[in-house]
């Protein structure tokens, strides 16, 4: 075993496959969002704005407490560049949520609230003695914002809107087999991720009945985690004097994101919205690792990510069909910002197409919202001549392909 396989372990630490977004980002902040090709920076539908633009929450018609749950389902297929068996994932579920309460005067141009979300999480499971087993077989990330979140209306048109972005709680979970001569060993990296704080501001304007605008920034958080827990299991004794280390350090920035929206309101019923979403992703050159004592005569490992700066479009819209029924729709672009040659098996990515489609029915002052992303990410290739090209050769080279299935239901009360 080389140092060179231990890279990618710690590349895996706090990454994995995305249900809506490029990298290791998610964006299932919003079960009307969600229906909506996931558009809202220039809306003002409910609660939820406090993650997509807190500036327009001030001009939300409703306080209220909302909560939502997603289902990310994912069907992975891998075939490596010397052929065989096409490999698929034993299970790929998470369950991103999101919860907010929002409060104020009702004639007021003040509100506040609290929003817990889930931004960042993965779930995979490689199939058992696939070709990439040296790299990953197992990965499990959870996290936890909770934003507390102030915002103001200066006119009857403008309001602006800032949150506390709090990494409240982070978890990962990894393991990948170990090679020797007869036989196969493994390694599990087990952390949590320190408490941090960013910020999300936004700004909102609407300049008539029929037209909003908004623009908002989210600041970039880097996840430590330190003194994670090292452990091995079936390790030969003739080689268990290489693997000393018992705990870890590693850092990983969970980047910026600018984004700007535009909603229409042709008439009463039918609600458009348009965002663009600009990822600072040229942040992630490296992922380097500090361990408490060597592994295979080495204390630090640096792995290559050279990640780019990428853009998601969107647009989305909603149709008021009854009093209580409304149905929405939508769609997204979102362009990946790896590069070839970088593509690692936490992180199979590639440029993302999505539908969407949702429905909500309120009932009194209780409302319940249903949608479904249909995500399809694009087959991706990298050859052994692109890592060696690279100085990769950390990771494995094949074919990936990717689709994803987000169910998810929203809960309303408004008050």
């Amino acid at each position: 075993m080389t140092v060179k396989s231990l890279l990618l372990v710690g590349g895996v630490l706090l990454t994995g496959t995305a249900a809506s977004a490029g990298g290791y980002q998610v964006t299932l902040a919003g079960q009307k969002n969600n229906g909506m090709g996931g558009v809202g920076v220039g809306l003002s539908l409910d609660q939820a704005a406090m993650f997509y633009n807190p500036g327009a929450l001030a001009l939300v018609k409703q306080r209220g407490v909302q909560l939502g749950v997603n289902g990310t389902l994912a069907r992975q297929a891998f075939v490596a560049e010397a052929g065989g068996t096409q490999r698929e994932l034993r299970n790929s579920v998470t369950t991103p949520f999101n919860f907010y309460a929002g409060f104020g005067p009702a004639e007021g141009k003040f509100r506040a609230g609290i929003a817990v979300y889930t931004p960042f999480g993965s779930k995979l499971q490689y199939a058992n003695g696939w070709e990439g087993r040296t790299s990953l077989t197992d990965i499990e990330l959870t996290s936890i914002y909770v934003q507390p979140t102030v915002s103001y209306a200066i006119t009857d048109q403008l309001s602006v809107g800032a949150g506390l972005m709090v990494l409240a709680r982070g978890a990962v979970n990894l393991k990948r087999d170990i090679p020797f001569p007869d036989s196969f060993g493994s390694i599990e990296l087990d952390g949590k991720a320190e408490t941090k704080v960013g910020f999300n501001a936004g700004i909102f304007f609407k300049p008539s009945e029929k037209l909003t605008v908004g623009i908002n920034y989210r600041s970039k958080i880097d996840a430590e985690v330190k003194d994670g827990d090292v452990t091995y299991t079936n390790v030969p004794v003739a080689f268990q004097s290489r693997f000393l280390a018992t705990k870890f350090s590693a850092t990983l920035p969970l980047v910026a994101t600018t984004s700007i929206g535009i909603g229409i309101m042709p008439n009463e019923k039918l609600t458009i919205g348009l965002d663009a979403n600009y990822a600072e992703w040229s942040d992630y050159r490296t992922l380097d690792f500090t361990f408490d004592q060597p592994i295979n005569g080495s204390t630090t490992s640096s792995s290559k990510r050279f990640y780019e700066d990428a853009l998601t479009f969107r647009v989305g819209g909603q149709y008021q069909l009854t009093s209580g029924l409304t149905v929405r729709g939508g769609g997204a672009y979102d362009f990946s910002p790896v590069k070839d040659g970088y593509v690692t098996p936490e992180t199979p990515d590639a440029d993302r197409i999505s539908g969407t489609v949702g429905a909500s029915y309120a009932f009194g002052k209780f409302s319940v919202d249903l949608s479904s992303q249909f995500v399809f990410v694009q087959k991706r290739t990298q050859t052994q001549t692109d890592l060696i090209n690279n100085g990769t050769t950390d990771r494995i080279a094949g074919t990936y392909k990717t689709t994803v299935v987000v169910p998810g239901i929203g809960l309303n009360y408004a008050f």
